[in-house]
């Protein structure tokens, strides 16, 4: 599903919203948690999961093409864990 799906599923689904409003409440949602993370916050949506920051240390990678050691530095990731109830929902036989 891509970001457009999920904002034309929400406009039919919620009555008396446009689809306009449906992409700004989206656009909105997804630019908070993305400010919380670049902040170092974590961000918990009960029942859903959580999203949170991981940090990997620097290390030695090979580029696949030359076969040449590079060194990778260190960098802060985003990560997302699922809650109970998404992962049995994504579990549970359809």
């Amino acid at each position: 599903m891509t970001k457009s799906e999920l904002v034309e599923i929400i406009a039919e689904q919620q009555e008396g919203i446009t689809r306009h409003e449906a992409e700004v409440v989206v656009n909105t949602i997804l630019s908070v948690i993305g400010d919380a993370l670049a902040n170092g916050d974590h961000v918990e949506l009960r029942g859903f999961g959580s999203f949170t920051t991981k940090a990997r240390q620097a290390r030695v990678g090979r580029n696949p093409k030359t076969g040449a050691s590079v060194m990778v530095s260190a960098k802060t990731i985003p990560h997302f864990k699922p809650g109970k109830v998404l992962r049995e929902r994504v579990d549970s036989p359809a």
